[in-house]
């Protein structure tokens, strides 16, 4: 059914497209029009693009990337815009493929070059590498180049916004190597429902756990809910994490049959709504470092 669903709204955006044309640019105002997939990879290039684009991003906030069904709407962003950024990594594999099939934007993975963490027991790529921050700083290199590429006129602009940024991330990427220092080695444990904190855990010493490795159709089962609640137990681990964009009740069963609090909510595949405190990728970062200080330091 799914595929039947894919096929026709390929088929009418293609017939949409054909008709309609469209340069990638705002016709009014001569800026960049980029899409991104997901929202931390929008606020990553806003940062570099200043006001010398519009930047939106196809994902909504309390989506997952790994799994979002695209609308019709987002073929028509994709096919209007001058460069659509994705993560890469598996993360948008079927949506970088539609999109593809639907307008003649470029695609640009901004993960390419960095180390890449495989999931455990399997032979696929872990794609949150934007967790470490040294890898958003690669990510924002490769951006800035290419916008600098497709867009001559404005490339020291675009240079100009990516120091001023790396800068702010290489700050962030200290603080949090520096805060994670309160914790007792033996207390840095990461536990949450997606193991999706390999990268950050790599980079600043934690040890990471999920009741399952990556988004699939066996999530939450009474194994591999078995299993954490032991090792809970076993490494006696003060608290755990739920993320934005998951299901609370996995965690919520581990959190009741091991005995431990639920620490608070941490951001993996999105930035925060308005309000949050956590609406930019820094802020994420420092609220997700803050919220494991507050449960891990007990």
């Amino acid at each position: 059914m799914r595929k039947w669903f894919f096929a026709l709204v390929v088929l009418l955006m293609s017939l949409f497209v054909a008709a309609c044309g469209g340069n990638g640019k705002n016709e009014e105002t001569g800026e960049l029009k980029v899409v991104t997939s997901f929202s931390i990879l929008a606020d990553i290039t806003k940062n570099v693009t200043g006001d010398l684009a519009a930047v939106e991003y196809l994902v909504p906030i309390g989506e997952e990337p790994h799994g979002y069904e695209p609308i019709p709407s987002d073929f028509q962003k994709a096919s209007d815009s001058s460069v659509f950024y994705v993560n890469g990594l598996g993360l948008e594999e079927w949506l970088e493929r539609l999109v593809a099939n639907a307008g003649d934007a470029e695609i640009v993975t901004v993960s390419d070059g960095i180390d890449v963490i495989p999931v455990d027991g399997t032979d696929e790529d872990d794609p949150h590498a934007w967790l470490d921050v040294k890898n958003v700083i690669a990510y924002v290199e490769t951006i800035r180049d290419d916008l600098m590429e497709r867009d001559p006129d404005n490339a020291e602009a675009y240079e100009a916004n990516a120091e001023a940024y790396i800068q702010e991330l290489t700050e962030l990427d200290e603080w949090i190597s520096e805060e994670s220092e309160e914790i007792p080695e033996d207390k840095r444990t990461i536990v949450i429902s997606e193991n999706a904190f390999k990268y950050f855990g790599a980079a600043y010493g934690y040890e990471t756990i999920g009741i399952w490795e990556l988004n699939s159709h066996e999530e939450g089962t009474p194994g591999q809910i078995s299993r954490v609640v032991d090792l809970i137990q076993e490494k006696e681990i003060p608290a755990v994490f739920l993320e934005t964009t998951i299901d609370s009740r996995f965690m919520d069963t581990v959190s009741s049959n091991a005995g431990v609090e639920i620490a608070g909510e941490v951001y993996t595949d999105a930035i925060g709504a308005d309000g949050s405190g956590a609406e930019t990728y820094v802020d994420m970062m420092k609220h997700n470092v803050n919220t494991f200080l507050e449960g891990l330091k007990k």
